[in-house]
């Protein structure tokens, strides 16, 4: 492992959710507006440490490893994009935080989407204020998935946790960065360790269960954005083969009051590929007064 990964490691925090131990990151001013960071598949909340620092000089960050991911536990089974939402309110009220804004990135979306829809019937997340979206499934029809994912559910998904390796990672992982952004080796190293720590690599297929979740709660999820159109923004990198300006496209389609930002020469991870212009606009947007 490398310095920076030791470091993150060794300033992890852990709570006990649903008998598995969860970790968990804070910082930032602890007198400012908190800030929940869901991360994405297959990584894990090592993918904010580059927009940390100057999302932090505003905002009282919180983020976790969800369920399977990264230092996390790694059930064998179990997982929805619901008991992750599950695991995001049960953070919050460990720390004692009831109001918060929220940054949603890939897999994060639609646990975003879900807490929007809970807010809006009464049955969680009272407190959530303002959602700022990065690239992700947030249109189960928009979203175009990677030959990895294909694989993973199939019938014989199990291969994938069998046949996923640092090579194979490397070569899809980098498929969705933009050409000019593309992930160092060294940085390839980082991700890979935190998806690989515990045998993580091994249940990638169960973590797919949210590509479904996406199909089934499609209507709930749209109604939840619309019912946010006036607090909500996405900054989409263009040039993602999964969710880029096709999905972007259809975000301004379906909420066109709703705040949106294009970064034309960038990928799948925004906040990876172009973290000081992510970080600007989602400042920007979660200071601005509707």
């Amino acid at each position: 492992m490398s310095a920076d990964t030791q470091e993150w490691r060794d300033s992890a925090k852990h709570f006990a959710f649903n008998g598995h131990q969860i970790a968990y990151w804070t910082g930032g001013d602890a007198n400012a507006r908190p800030l929940l960071l869901v991360h994405g598949f297959p990584t894990c909340a090592w993918d904010w440490v580059p927009v940390w620092e100057t999302m932090g000089a505003k905002h009282y960050l919180i983020a976790c490893d969800m369920l399977g991911f990264g230092l996390s536990d790694k059930p064998r089974g179990g997982y929805s994009i619901h008991l992750q939402t599950d695991l995001q309110q049960a953070l919050l009220a460990h720390l004692g935080i009831n109001d918060f804004d929220a940054l949603v990135h890939d897999y994060g979306v639609s646990v975003g989407q879900e807490l929007l829809a809970r807010q809006q019937e009464g049955s969680g997340a009272q407190g959530l204020g303002k959602m700022v979206f990065l690239n992700g499934g947030i249109f189960p029809e928009q979203h175009r998935p990677r030959p990895m994912q294909k694989l993973g559910v199939s019938p014989i998904g199990f291969l994938l946790g069998l046949l996923f390796s640092r090579k194979g990672f490397g070569k899809s992982f980098s498929e969705v960065f933009g050409p000019n952004t593309q992930p160092s080796e060294a940085e390839l190293d980082q991700f890979w360790e935190f998806i690989s720590h515990n045998r993580g690599n091994r249940i990638t297929h169960k973590l797919l269960h949210y590509i479904a979740d996406r199909v089934t709660h499609k209507q709930r999820w749209e109604a939840a954005l619309v019912g946010a159109e006036d607090k909500i923004g996405l900054i989409n990198g263009a040039l993602d083969p999964v969710s880029g300006k096709h999905a972007y496209d259809k975000w301004r389609e379906v909420v066109p009051n709703a705040r949106h930002h294009l970064i034309e020469t960038v990928g799948h991870y925004p906040q990876v590929e172009a973290p000081e212009e992510v970080a600007a606009k989602a400042l920007e947007w979660l200071t601005w007064e509707a």
